[in-house]
């Protein structure tokens, strides 16, 4: 049989796909599963769809910050809400797009997201991110120059209009083949469903 792959849509607005971002290599790894992480704007999935952020909800508001700081405990990575929270993600996610194109997406993910929510940091900020391209042995000035090319640009909308057809509506969205699962408290049954436990 081929070798699943899991699409990871990402977008490091989201404090549950942080959380998510700190599980998925190992789970991939003890399944088997390849693994592609894909930036998209969670905001244009929310236009699309009609949904919220859970923020935006008072009572909701209210509860997000204390479950997001369990979920650390359990996971056992840190959290630090920004204070930037929440953020308009399409320059950072233009970048990521610029970092996968250099061949360091991945890294670049799982760093802006751990700046962001496990460091408190502004990713919405240029120097920022180019700080975190520099962790990540890559030219942030460069990174943020490429950042602004329609390349790069129609990247980002490519991966976010996949993501919202085949019918994402949050963050984090995963997909193998025409499976979704949504949402960091998924990744049970995200695992469950490629070991053969579950059905389509």
């Amino acid at each position: 049989m081929p070798t699943p792959t899991i699409e990871f849509f990402w977008d490091p607005a989201s404090p549950y796909t942080y959380l998510a971002s700190t599980q998925i290599e190992k789970l991939a790894a003890a399944v088997g599963a390849g693994l592609m992480w894909k930036p998209f704007l969670l905001g244009k999935a929310f236009e699309a769809t009609g949904n919220k952020a859970p923020a935006s909800v008072p009572a909701k508001g209210k509860w997000l910050f204390k479950d997001v700081e369990m979920w650390g405990r359990h996971y056992d990575v840190p959290v630090a809400f920004p204070g930037s929270f929440p953020i308009n993600s399409l320059l950072p996610q233009r970048v990521a797009c610029a970092a996968l194109e250099a061949g360091q997406g991945t890294a670049f993910a799982k760093a802006v997201m751990r700046a962001h929510w496990g460091e408190g940091k502004d990713i919405g900020q240029p120097t920022e991110l180019s700080q975190i391209a520099f962790t990540v042995g890559l030219d942030g000035a460069a990174l943020l120059a490429r950042a602004q090319d329609p390349l790069i640009k129609d990247m980002l909308r490519t991966f976010t209009d996949d993501a919202i057809k085949r019918g994402a509506f949050g963050a984090p969205t995963f997909f193998v083949d025409k499976q979704m699962f949504w949402g960091n408290d998924r990744l049970v049954l995200l695992e469950d469903y490629l070991r053969g436990k579950l059905a389509a």
